[in-house]
């Protein structure tokens, strides 16, 4: 039997960084992963490039861009670990980066360079790993719990769950986190897929499947009144949907049933150019639309009404209007989503009533979830791992405090 201060399940960008600062603070740690490579999210992510932070997170207003039931749980942990403090650790490993828009911080490289930091932090804590390791029972006993795994029996004095959600089987996600949640009488909130590519009825999709690959900048919609929600982002067809930013950010927003609005040409007013168009020009419809949303886009567009098929000076005003309106106002109703294989986060987790915003410790005592397995779901745009590092931090803080009471 091996004993330690702290067992951490799942390495991840969460598990991986709360167990280099629970090192590095002294503790005893032992990081615990069913996979024999560590950080798979983190390597795929961003292209590779992993999009690691955002500059635009404020912590004191985090309901912007992050969605929970209780949206304002994950501001204590985000105002004390900032991007500042990420984006600092990473030039202290001289690791070059760039910002893209809207906040967005990627790697120059690979997202090799984060996970070899990540590796390192553990090195300099003494952090023992144990990979491609299950995690077969996690139980109390006396003051702490013992661990079984594939590797024989852990006792530590506290266990933080960092196992993620259901998003990306391929690469390993399971439901672990949210069994022993359970287990141990927490509540959950009900899981979806978050951040996900949507998909619509074959039938009602079919004038649009040419248009696969093809991508466009938009502003899309969806909601009611306090509950709407819209973002300007870039549109992506795929043969089955929609994806691309604009669709992976309003997913997390969208409910079975609910339509989307977009506007394809969001910076352009269709209607009063076309009816420019329509005294001065002999092109056909389709060529003057060229002009403002790609040509794909423009056939496709005018293939669904002969009136829209002839030169613009021929139309009628009210085609042109109803043209007009349709690429503006488009309503379209999607049948459900790419689902977890394509989905980037789980929605839902871990209830956050059950845990302590300054500590993630739950209701059990000595038992910490932090990351994606938790009830906090950020926007795309590197919000998901700025609360996998603040959720960490917060936890490994924790940690040292709980070992100085004791002792």
């Amino acid at each position: 039997m091996q004993t330690c201060d702290v067992v951490i399940v799942g390495a991840g960008a969460a598990g991986l960084f709360c167990a280099g600062l629970a090192g590095q603070l002294g503790l005893s740690v032992m990081l615990i992963d069913h996979s024999v490579k560590v950080a798979e999210k983190i390597r795929i992510s961003g292209g590779g490039r992993c999009n690691f932070t955002n500059r635009l997170i404020d912590a004191s207003a985090p309901h912007k861009h992050f969605l929970s039931e209780n949206p304002h749980f994950c501001r204590s942990a985000l105002s004390r670990y900032t991007a500042q403090d990420f984006i600092d650790l990473m030039r202290s490993y001289n690791i070059p980066f760039h910002e893209k828009h809207k906040g967005q911080l990627f790697c120059d490289r690979s997202a090799e360079d984060i996970i070899q930091m990540l590796l390192q932090e553990c090195d300099k804590g003494g952090v023992k790993r144990l990979h491609g390791c299950a995690v077969q029972a996690i139980a109390t006993e006396g003051a702490g719990f013992k661990v079984q795994t594939a590797q024989g029996e852990v006792q530590a004095g506290s266990v933080v769950i960092a196992t993620g959600g259901l998003s990306i089987p391929q690469i390993g996600a399971s439901d672990f986190g949210y069994r022993i949640a359970e287990q141990f009488g927490l509540r959950l909130v009900a899981r979806r897929p978050g951040l996900v590519p949507l998909t619509f009825d074959g039938a009602e999709w079919a004038p649009y499947a040419s248009l696969a690959g093809l991508s466009l900048p938009v502003s899309i919609e969806t909601g009611a009144k306090k509950a709407r929600m819209s973002f300007d982002e870039d549109l992506l067809f795929t043969h089955r949907g929609l994806s691309g930013p604009a669709v992976l950010q309003i997913s997390s927003y969208w409910r079975e049933g609910q339509p989307l609005h977009l506007n394809l040409a969001p910076q352009e007013d269709i209607e009063g150019s076309l009816m420019q168009a329509k005294v001065r020009s002999k092109k056909l419809i389709a060529n003057e639309l060229g002009a403002w949303v790609p040509h794909r886009l423009a056939d496709a567009w005018v293939a669904q009404d002969p009136q829209w098929q002839r030169p613009v000076a021929e139309a009628s005003d009210k085609a042109l209007v109803q043209l007009a309106q349709k690429l503006s106002h488009w309503p379209l109703t999607p049948n459900g989503s790419e689902g977890y294989k394509k989905a980037e986060v789980t929605m839902g987790g871990v209830d956050t009533r059950d845990l302590s915003s300054q500590t993630m410790e739950s209701k059990q005592a000595g038992l910490y979830f932090i990351g994606e397995v938790v009830d906090v779901t950020g926007w795309l745009g590197g919000y998901n791992f700025q609360w996998a590092w603040a959720s960490a931090f917060a936890c490994a803080q924790a940690l040292k405090q709980k070992q100085e009471i004791a002792s």
